[in-house]
């Protein structure tokens, strides 16, 4: 009789799993070895609860119990619509199909597999968890008496808890990882707990998720490689002047200053969505600070010298290169602020080469920084300088741990059920390549950041701040500004940006685009996509400003440049590196752009 086709779900190879296992045994035993070693070497003095996470949450808890009928009522609620969600599912195994009574909210890609709809089970899985999440939040939402650091902090950790506690981040309760352990006969989750093993290795005992092919980049190869020469560098950055695409360039050069807590290349990760390489294509002569990633060494740097020996050294730079003084700024992200302080000194001493402005999504008003402000408060900026003075900087992983809990499903959880559950490598995907190439923060520099402009928001108050340079003014900053938000941007959050329209004493254009922090940004017009908002008129509120403006389909990319030109000159010849009196270092990108912080 012929050989019967195999069916059902596979097996197991014991043998491969035992190697595995034992593999796995012995790591985790050295992990876990090396995890007690640091905690001796640390003592016992570290706080348990530094944040005053907990602390939070008792507040809470004793408002909620000061006002118990309140409590009541939100329980009634919830057995209710259990009520309602177990009558519904009775009549889904009688073969009827009533309404659902909790559905995900739009764009939540967790539940997006058919099976969540499809099969009773995990459709009771999902709205169970949506019912019970969404009491959650609206019952802390509700306790009053908190005050609002308090409130906005247990709201946020309230998410996280909920976020983890999702029915899709369980092997038992994901139709996906149920589906893959049957036809794989469990190597799926094998091949998960190598990946965990692999990433606390990498993180040296911390969780490091890897989140795209670390092998598939190379700085300088296959990202960041519009062609260009580092023409100068000091202790904090190197100043690449990239070449022309033309035979003539615009007079008047221009700067881009990207923030320091991540690298320069977001600008330039690919040609196809390069802004470096569209702006050279324009006819701009482009020059780039790019960061060092600092170490120990310059633990002492301080916010001053970031402007000293950043923008103001690269626009000396910048005149031996090119023979103009005058120039247009960019400032992104962090880079913005620091731009933003500079032409306040600036505006001091009557130093006017820089003759237009453009913020990408940078915060100078610091009253209203969104969720970001959960992580600012006395307890959290104490505990991050004691962390910064015992090495002499912020370690990149802290940083990046901040940012991905501001987008948990996306940054954290996702790659959890790919790598972990699913045992999938990561698909490589340059942006996330870029995200995970964070950079440290120098001790002197970040603490004066936290304090003075997170905690307290002196920037935007006149002499708030004052630096050896002179004191800080920004409404005395008559420069031409360009100010461009992202409308999901939770970084820099968009109506927090919109207050420096009211704080510049120069003539300000508004721009709002589509999407978020990195997407709102980085969108070339060949890619066709996202929208933006535009409004002559800027009344103090933001929500009035949106109410009137006009949406535009497509990149704001070609509005900029139009606005931008106004202040560009007229037509030079091209300039190529070295033409000047500064002769190349090297070529682009630079070494300061390969020094990684994981290494």
């Amino acid at each position: 009789m012929a050989d019967q086709p195999e069916s059902g779900p596979k097996l197991p190879d014991p043998v491969e799993i035992a190697k595995t296992m034992a593999s796995v045994a012995e790591r985790s035993q050295r992990l876990v070895t090396d995890f007690l070693k640091k905690q001796s070497a640390e003592g016992n003095s570290a706080e348990f609860d530094p944040l005053k996470i907990g602390q939070a949450f008792a507040d809470m808890t004793s408002k909620l119990m000061a006002d118990p009928t309140k409590f009541v009522e939100a329980q009634m609620t919830l057995w209710q619509n259990y009520a309602n969600l177990w009558q519904a599912t009775a009549q889904r195994f009688l073969g009827e199909n009533p309404e659902p009574v909790a559905e995900p909210d739009k764009g939540d890609r967790r539940f997006k597999a058919d099976e969540w709809s499809n099969n009773a089970i995990f459709d009771f899985f999902k709205q169970s968890y949506l019912l019970t999440s969404r009491w959650m939040q609206s019952t802390v939402n509700d306790v009053g008496g908190m005050d609002e650091r308090t409130a906005k902090k247990v709201d946020f950790y309230t998410r996280q808890f909920v976020d983890a506690m999702a029915p899709s981040n369980f092997a038992m309760t994901n139709p996906m990882v149920l589906k893959q352990t049957l036809d794989t006969g469990g190597e799926n989750l094998v091949k998960g707990l190598e990946n965990l093993i692999d990433d606390l290795e990498r993180g040296d005992g911390r969780l490091n998720i890897k989140m795209t092919d670390p092998d598939a980049f190379r700085v300088g190869e296959n990202i960041a490689v519009s062609p260009g020469k580092v023409v100068y560098q000091n202790d904090l950055m190197q100043l690449i002047q990239y070449g022309p695409a033309g035979k003539e360039v615009m007079r008047r050069p221009l700067l881009i200053i990207p923030p320091w807590i991540n690298k320069f290349y977001i600008l330039d990760l690919r040609p196809k969505n390069s802004f470096i390489k569209w702006a050279t294509e324009q006819g701009m002569t482009v020059f780039v600070i790019s960061w060092v990633n600092p170490d120990a060494v310059l633990a002492g740097k301080s916010f001053e010298d970031y402007m000293i020996e950043g923008p103001m050294a690269a626009m000396d730079a910048i005149e031996q290169a090119t023979g103009e003084r005058a120039l247009n700024a960019i400032g992104y992200c962090l880079g913005g602020t620091l731009l933003a302080a500079t032409l306040g000194i600036m505006a001091a001493k009557g130093d006017e080469r820089i003759k237009s402005a453009t913020y990408f999504a940078s915060l100078v008003d610091f009253a209203e920084t969104g969720e970001l402000s959960v992580f600012i408060d006395e307890e959290q900026i104490a505990f991050l300088e004691h962390k910064m003075k015992q090495k002499g900087y912020l370690e990149s992983a802290d940083m990046a741990t901040t940012f991905n809990m501001l987008r948990a499903n996306d940054l954290i959880w996702s790659f959890v059920i790919n790598n972990y559950l699913l045992g999938k490598e990561p698909f490589p995907f340059d942006l996330l390549y870029w995200n995970s190439d964070a950079t440290r923060m120098p001790a002197a520099m970040h603490s004066f950041y936290l304090r003075n402009m997170y905690q307290n928001n002196l920037l935007s108050q006149p002499g708030g701040i004052v630096l050896e340079s002179g004191p800080i003014d920004l409404s005395k900053v008559k420069v031409p500004s360009f100010i461009l938000s992202a409308k999901d941007d939770h970084i820099a959050p968009w109506k927090s940006t919109y207050a420096a329209t009211g704080i510049y004493a120069g003539p300000v254009k508004f721009i709002l685009s589509a999407s978020g922090h990195i997407a709102g940004v980085i969108n070339p017009p060949a890619a066709e996509k996202y929208c933006y908002w535009t409004n002559s008129r800027y009344p103090k509120s933001p929500d009035k400003w949106f109410e009137s403006a006009k949406q535009h389909d497509g990149s704001w990319w070609p509005l900029w440049l139009d606005w931008v030109r106004k202040f560009a000159g007229d037509k030079v010849p091209a300039r190529k590196p070295g033409d000047g009196k500064l002769k190349p270092l090297e070529d682009a990108p630079g070494s300061y752009v390969l020094a990684r912080a994981d290494n």
